[in-house]
């Protein structure tokens, strides 16, 4: 049974064999004065220093509570800091290589140095709360994001390994950034165009399929000419070329998805034209991980060097270049070292043709859900989120069937000699409420 234990005095037995408790001259004054004791799982004594015997009384009796109901919880388990917690979580999870090193890189640079040093049992919602409004103002909601979902992932195993009770980043006072899709802004038909018109004659494909298919920039840099089917009229789409570090893959597209997109007979006749003047070079890369099965692919776009195209430099010779003749971004300043730097933002990316490939197919009638299959999205739902916008209005479709179903009514009536009044009320025919 839980008891409060005196630290400051000691049992001293007396002449008459009583026993007295007398002051302890050696512990007098020092430290906190009573023990709460209870008796743990295991049949253990455990016990914990208070200032007053009433509180050591109550927690210690709280504690034999917590084990008779099954919530017992060792008080020492919570001094684990999260460092030593970070590498079981991430072992934890099934995730792509390219994940692991974003994983790996956020902890290194935005939770670790704020909470890697902690006890997992000190760290509190309010100071959460802080930290992610601190990223958020620094580096955007994107990587307060996934810094969250790390530090939760880490507090969540610490609640499963019963190191905590519950993890202060379910607070309701720590707000997750929330994932906001402002509404997308399709570039024009000349604004497309005007792009595509200045790149390189290698690569001037690569803007055409962006727009014409949708496809990502990876997709593009890793299509092959067995990937087009000209009597189908369908690309599929297989692999893409990935980043892994510093090196590269190939990979299955985003979301892990092969899919088909319909490919028009004018792109099918430029993708000929492009394969009959510049041909196909075969690269080979490892398979999904550095350490992967070695495959083989005859590509269609690469640099002067027969390798596959690196995102970022045909960013900086190409698209970035093409953007500033078309008149899209400004021209590139030099910075000390002599570099030009081009002032752009995420929505002037290669991306952005995906966005254009979405408005054109929409507006001609294509669905939702055909749409979100053509993109290779993880749901309708986020395609829906992402382009209502640009979902032609219902006003005038209704407008056109009413209509129709009137004029057709009518016709209907005349047929019957229904001209009027005197031959009866008027028949609005079945379907007509």
């Amino acid at each position: 049974m839980a008891f409060a234990k005196d630290q400051w005095t000691k049992a001293v037995k007396q002449a008459d064999g009583t026993v007295k408790r007398e002051r302890d001259e050696k512990r007098w004054g020092r430290g906190k004065r009573w023990l709460g004791v209870w008796t743990d799982p295991h049949g253990k004594e455990r016990s914990r220093a208070f200032e007053t015997k009433v509180r050591a009384v109550q927690y210690a009796t709280g504690m034999e509570t917590d084990r008779d109901r099954g919530d017992y919880l060792d008080p020492n388990a919570g001094k684990v800091r999260l460092d030593e917690i970070w590498p079981r979580w991430m072992g934890s999870r099934t995730v792509d290589p390219a994940t692991e090193i974003l994983y790996e890189s956020k902890w290194r640079l935005h939770v670790q140095p704020m909470f890697g040093r902690r006890m997992v049992k000190s760290i509190l919602p309010s100071e959460i709360a802080v930290w992610l409004t601190d990223l958020i103002s620094a580096y955007g909601p994107s990587t307060a994001r996934s810094a969250c979902l790390i530090l939760n992932g880490c507090l969540e195993l610490a609640v499963a390994d019963e190191l905590i009770k519950r993890t202060p980043g379910q607070s309701r006072i720590v707000k997750k950034p929330a994932r906001r899709l402002s509404d997308v802004v399709a570039w024009s038909d000349e604004t497309v165009d005007s792009i595509i018109e200045p790149h390189p004659e290698e690569f001037g494909l690569i803007p055409i399929i962006g727009s014409a298919a949708g496809l990502r920039q990876g997709e593009m840099f890793g299509l092959s000419v067995d990937d087009f089917d000209f009597e189908e009229l369908v690309i599929r789409v297989r692999r893409q070329v990935k980043r892994l570090g510093k090196a590269y893959v190939f990979a299955l597209p985003k979301n892990d998805r092969e899919r088909l997109v319909p490919m028009s007979a004018s792109l099918a006749k430029m993708v000929r034209e492009h394969i009959a003047r510049f041909g196909t070079t075969t690269v080979s890369l490892p398979w999904e991980q550095l350490d992967g099965e070695i495959q083989d692919h005859a590509l269609l776009f690469i640099w002067s060097d027969s390798r596959q195209l690196r995102a970022r430099l045909y960013d900086l010779v190409v698209w970035k270049p093409a953007l500033v003749m078309a008149g899209v971004i400004p021209p590139p300043v030099k910075d000390t070292r002599g570099r030009r730097r081009y002032k752009a933002d995420r929505t002037s990316g290669l991306h952005a043709l995906r966005h254009y490939f979405a408005s054109i197919t929409l507006a001609d009638g294509i669905n939702i859900k055909e749409l979100s299959e053509y993109l290779g999205h993880h749901d309708q739902g986020f395609t829906l989120q992402m382009y209502t916008h640009m979902l032609p209005s219902s006003y005038d479709q209704a407008r056109q069937a009413v209509d129709r179903r009137l004029e057709q009514l009518t016709e209907q009536g005349r047929s019957r000699g229904d001209h009027g009044p005197e031959d009866g009320p008027f028949d609005a025919g079945p379907g007509l409420i």
